[in-house]
């Protein structure tokens, strides 16, 4: 919606995202799409050619779409197969106990770090 809100003062903007529905359903103008868990739209996580690939995707559609709502669907796959779609971010009754003492550890380490100064502005 702010990709909206500024095309209509003359910014010509890019989503790159990878909730198709959400996208298509915002009227977003100009889109990089791609197939990806959410959380990664540029890429896999350290994998520096992917995202900077991404990025020269998504600047090649600033500069080359004529008007909004273009749509350009990045080649790049998260593996080589859809499978892991089925069970991203799953939580099985198995895990909860580990993913419990994972937040709780968090929640420590968070603690710890407001407790030095150490916080986000």
């Amino acid at each position: 919606m702010t990709a909206r809100t500024l095309e209509q003062n003359g910014i010509s903007t890019i989503v790159i995202g990878s909730a198709w529905d959400i996208l298509e359903r915002c009227g977003t103008p100009r889109v990089l799409y791609n197939d990806l868990p959410l959380g990664n739209p540029v890429g896999k996580p350290f994998d520096l050619q992917m995202q900077t690939k991404t990025m020269q995707y998504a600047l090649q559609l600033l500069a080359e779409a004529s008007e909004p709502a273009t749509i350009l669907e990045s080649p790049f796959q998260w593996q080589s197969s859809s499978a892991w779609k089925q069970h991203f971010m799953e939580i099985k009754p198995e895990m909860r106990d580990t993913l419990r003492q994972m937040g709780e550890e968090n929640r420590r380490q968070r603690a710890h770090n407001r407790a030095q100064g150490l916080v986000r502005k």
